[in-house]
Order: C-alpha cells, then structure tokens, then sequence
C-alpha cells in the first residue's frame, strides 16, 4: 500500500528509547491490517473467539501498545476518513486481490501445501475490525482521532501543528503529505522470517526526517509529492518503467511534472486533484492528544468475557499500561 519510495530515502535506525516522553501518531489502519497479517496460527488462520470472531488485531494492540506505553512512548491513533474519489479503483483492485488470495489459500490448505504467504494477503478490514480496534484504545486510556479522509494526513498535520512528534506508517506516504518525522517499524520490532526462506531477519525502528531528506535529494515537497506520483501512489499508477531513481532524475533535469509529462504520450488521470491532496488534503483540529485513565473493567469485560482472551495475561498487561499513565501523570506534576 502507498506509493514506494525506500530506494531514495536514508532511514536511521533508533531504538525505542529513543521515543520515551514523545508523542507518536500511529495510522491505525496500516497498524491494525499489520497485526492481522502477522499475528496468525501456522496454517495461516488467524486468531478467533469461540464464536468464530477474529481477534489478531486485538491480541496486537494491546500487547505492543502496552511495551510501547512501558517504554515511554504515548500513541495517538488515527484512523481513516472517506477516501478520495480517485482512490476507487485502487480500493477495488485490492478487494479483488484478497479474494483471489483467500481463494489461493482455501485450495493450499485443501491440498496440504503451505499457504500462510495466501493468508497473509488475504487479510482485510471490516467495520467490526474497525470498531473494536477504537473500542480497545479507547478503553486502554489512548486518543482517537477521525480523520476527515486519508488517516496519515492527518497525522502528518498533526505533527506540523507539533501536538505529536512523530508519525508511524510502514508506508512512504506521510512523507508526500508534509509529515516532519516518520518512524518505521514501530510495531512490528523484532525477528521477522523472510518469505519462502527459513531465514529471520532483525527488524528494527528506523526514522525519516523530511526536511533532511529534502536538503540532500536537492528537491522542494512539491517535486518529492511529483516524484511519487510518477512512481504510483494509492491514487494513481504511475508512469510506465518509472521508479523512484529515474523520476528523481526527471524532476531534477525538467523541474516539475508537466514538464515531464509534456515530452510523454503518458498521461495521468486527476493529477491535479492528487497533488493538491498530498499538499492541502482535508484535516481538522477537531481532536485532543491526551492519555486518560486506563479502564481496566472495561478491557477486562471486552477481552476475557467477550472475546476468550486470558484473563491473567490480560490483567497482567493491563497493570503494566496502568503503571505508564502513573509515571506519565506523575512526570506532569512535576511540572505544576
């Protein structure tokens, strides 16, 4: 998802130290379609309830939030609005590639063969996904945020405005929408196995910083959000045998897009409408950054009684989230 940009971006890696006391929007979407592709059994089934209810997505927000939380991070998480018009197609293309990847998956598990990789792709979010997501943050004492439209605009907003400090997406696209700093690999820190290979890999967090970035490609936000579009966003396909390499050395030989575009019989369709939404997209301030009183009966009551988690792990993590909102009252007061 989102358009790809890692051949002309330098990450640094951090540590999650490194963000104790710091504000981090997290694009809930991306976060939660993570944890439901990651956190499954080895057939590739995903975790469920007794009543057949998926639950990965809840097993991943309240264990990696309550290591982040412990380690002084505060999340903020932001979720989608109505997407943009253009973007239709692009969502109509990926419902048909997740069925065409559960129906890979029923016929591998049929025949015995492995299919997490069919599994994996085959992950998608539901309104119920959604709401119990926002039901759990929301009972873990942790913002909300609705954003208008696309959620890492929003977030991208909110870290200009300096209300958070970071912006987490596994995605490039926080960049093009003005975000100063981007953390990769926030929630899925740790050893990963790479696909088809019985080889783990360590993986992790790592920071973008825009301005930095801009500086040393030489380019303004205008031609990186330009470079994207040439490369192919969630809004567009891009220009044919165009990667981030070459479009870099368009934009720097013919200065912006139409320029380019003048010399090709490509064409792309609403690309002004793309670019001003990568550089004026719809946000509000209707939104407060602000860790509240974890509700331990409330997670409890969600996740034991509702949902068949462990009640011991459940109240055993809940006391570590409770014990980050004491130090983080605590580190307030001291300032009063």
């Amino acid at each position: 998802m989102g358009v790809d940009l890692g051949d002309l971006l330098e990450r640094r890696r951090i540590e999650i130290k490194d963000l104790s006391g710091r504000w981090v929007a997290v694009d809930a979407f991306n976060t939660l379609y993570q944890f439901l592709s990651i956190i499954r059994q080895k057939d590739g089934t995903p975790l469920m309830d007794r009543q057949g209810r998926v639950t990965s997505h809840l097993s991943g927000l309240l264990y990696r939030t309550a290591n982040l939380l412990e380690a002084g991070v505060k999340l903020a998480f932001v979720f989608d609005g109505e997407p943009p018009s253009f973007k239709a197609d692009t969502l109509a293309g990926r419902s048909e590639s997740r069925d065409k990847a559960e129906a890979a998956w029923k016929d591998a598990v049929a025949e015995g063969r492995e299919g997490f990789k069919y599994a994996q792709a085959a992950s998608r979010i539901n309104s119920e996904i959604l709401e119990d997501g926002k039901r759990l943050i929301i009972s873990l004492g942790l913002p909300v945020i609705s954003a208008p439209s696309e959620g890492e605009a929003q977030a991208a907003y909110m870290a200009c405005k300096g209300d958070v400090n970071h912006v987490a997406s596994q995605d490039y696209d926080s960049l093009l929408f003005g975000a100063p700093q981007v953390v990769r690999n926030l929630a899925i820190t740790g050893k990963r196995k790479l696909p088809r290979k019985n080889i783990y890999v360590e993986v992790e967090p790592e920071v973008i910083r825009l301005e930095e970035e801009l500086e040393r490609l030489g380019i303004s936000r205008r031609q990186l959000v330009e470079i994207g579009i040439m490369c192919g966003t969630d809004y567009n396909s891009g220009l044919d045998r165009v990667g981030p390499k070459t479009a870099l050395k368009l934009i720097r030989e013919m200065g912006d897009l139409e320029t380019i575009l003048a010399g090709r019989e490509e064409k792309i369709e609403s690309l002004e409408e793309i670019r001003e939404l990568f550089l004026h997209p719809p946000v509000t301030d209707d939104y407060e950054v602000k860790m509240k009183k974890p509700c331990t009966e409330d997670v409890v009551s969600f996740l034991v009684e509702e949902r068949d988690f462990d009640r011991e792990r459940v109240e055993k993590t809940i006391k570590k989230i409770e014990e980050a909102y004491r130090r983080g009252q605590s580190t307030l007061d001291r300032w009063f």
